[in-house]
């Protein structure tokens, strides 16, 4: 298959859902001799927010450490080839188009389909094996103990923050939640985790403690290092970071952290895509406390026109809560997504208290309209939104997927 019929290919084993559990992936693994060569060491990073901040922290600091490096995270923003990284490079086309091929071979005549989320898996997990990768980190799709990334044994693995997210697939408690998340703990092996609340702390350390599996948690952020991404707690995910490398056994000076800080790139997590265009990916209560709070550092003051969409299964109202403070005006417009919920459903969550709100049938329009107040344009919610307009503003072609 060329490129483009591989990808369309791919895109549509999107029909076969989510299926969380470990025995499809470690098929597809073992069959498409997909797992890490001998010696290569793995991170594994789960948590509700800020993984993939950590997990392009590692990336960039062990490749300023002179170590050839595969990055897999999810989802993508605008072309799916983001997912997959060596040294901070994306697959080729030819590359993935061939080793699609083969997967589809391998794939259509198993009894349980694989789903998009572990082909992806596999397929990146070759091209780091042919890429003679030394360091491979992963970022969980979802949860952690049933995740097909969790299928790859791991060196290490670090938790980031946990919170109330994905409560349909997870469970409706954060103990529930948090279970799941340590469900990535190896026996034997390490863990790091970023500070948590009392109830997830203990959840943690149980599961650990049955997995023999010796846990640290981080104490303070790591400071003094100029950073390349936005926030405050960009200092915790960094100090996670480098724990996690050390775990390793990896060398650190202060000049390979340092340089991995300053150019290290994660795009969408309030990134300032053109002077006051501002994009984040805030698509749960917790990630809009700390959008909100580095909006207030980085722009005192001031308040934004804010773009907001967001789709089904997330703590809409409580998101808006957080963010309406921010904004003069709010402007709501649907995601490219079947997940996608309406405008006007979005309207009925905003509190009683909030700004003055419009409706709009498409990103474009609710961006037009945003950038005719004067006022930094703030584009917020779902990452479906952030793509869709990341696309927009550098004339990049998007395609977004549902996994």
């Amino acid at each position: 298959m060329r490129y483009r019929e591989a990808i369309d290919w791919l895109f549509a084993t999107q029909m076969f859902g989510i299926k969380l559990g470990l025995d499809g992936p470690r098929q597809l693994l073992k069959e498409f001799l997909a797992y890490p060569a001998h010696g290569v060491q793995v991170v594994h990073v789960a948590g509700t927010n800020g993984k993939g901040s950590t997990c392009a922290m590692i990336d960039s600091i062990a490749r300023a450490c002179g170590r050839r490096c595969g990055l897999f995270t999810s989802p993508h923003l605008i072309d799916y080839r983001e997912r997959i990284k060596v040294n901070g490079e994306e697959i080729a086309e030819d590359a993935c188009a061939a080793m699609l091929t083969e997967l589809r071979a391998l794939c259509e005549p198993m009894e349980t389909h694989p789903t998009f989320f572990e082909i992806t898996l596999a397929l990146a997990m070759r091209w780091f094996r042919l890429r003679e990768c030394e360091i491979i980190v992963l970022e969980t799709g979802m949860g952690g103990r049933l995740d097909a990334t969790t299928a790859v044994p791991a060196d290490v693995c670090v938790i980031t923050p946990v919170g109330m997210d994905h409560m349909q697939h997870l469970g409706n408690s954060i103990e529930e939640i948090a279970a799941e998340k340590a469900g990535i703990f190896v026996r034997g092996k390490p863990a790091i985790s970023a500070p948590q609340v009392p109830a997830v702390r203990r959840v943690l350390e149980k599961e650990a403690n049955e997995k023999r599996s010796p846990l640290e948690f981080v104490e303070e952020p790591l400071l003094g290092y100029p950073m390349a991404l936005a926030g405050e707690h960009q200092a915790w995910n960094a100090a996670l970071a480098v724990a996690a490398l050390h775990r390793l056994g990896i060398p650190l000076s202060s000049d390979s952290v340092g340089y991995g800080l300053r150019n290290v790139s994660w795009p969408g997590r309030f990134e300032i895509i053109r002077p006051g265009v501002i994009l984040d990916g805030a698509h749960n209560p917790h990630s809009a406390e700390v959008l909100a709070e580095t909006w207030r550092r980085s722009f005192p003051g001031k308040q934004a026109a804010l773009v907001f969409s967001a789709v089904g299964g997330k703590d809409i109202a409580g998101i808006l809560e957080i963010l309406a403070p921010l904004a003069s005006r709010i402007f709501l417009c649907p995601v490219d997504t079947p997940r996608a919920v309406s405008p006007e459903e979005l309207a009925e969550k905003l509190p009683a208290d909030a700004p003055p709100h419009e409706t709009f049938g498409s990103f474009e329009n609710a961006f037009a309209a945003a950038s005719s107040h004067g006022e930094p344009v703030l584009v917020a919610g779902s990452l479906f939104l952030v793509g869709e307009a990341r696309a927009f503003l550098t004339s990049g072609k998007f395609r977004p997927s549902s996994q």
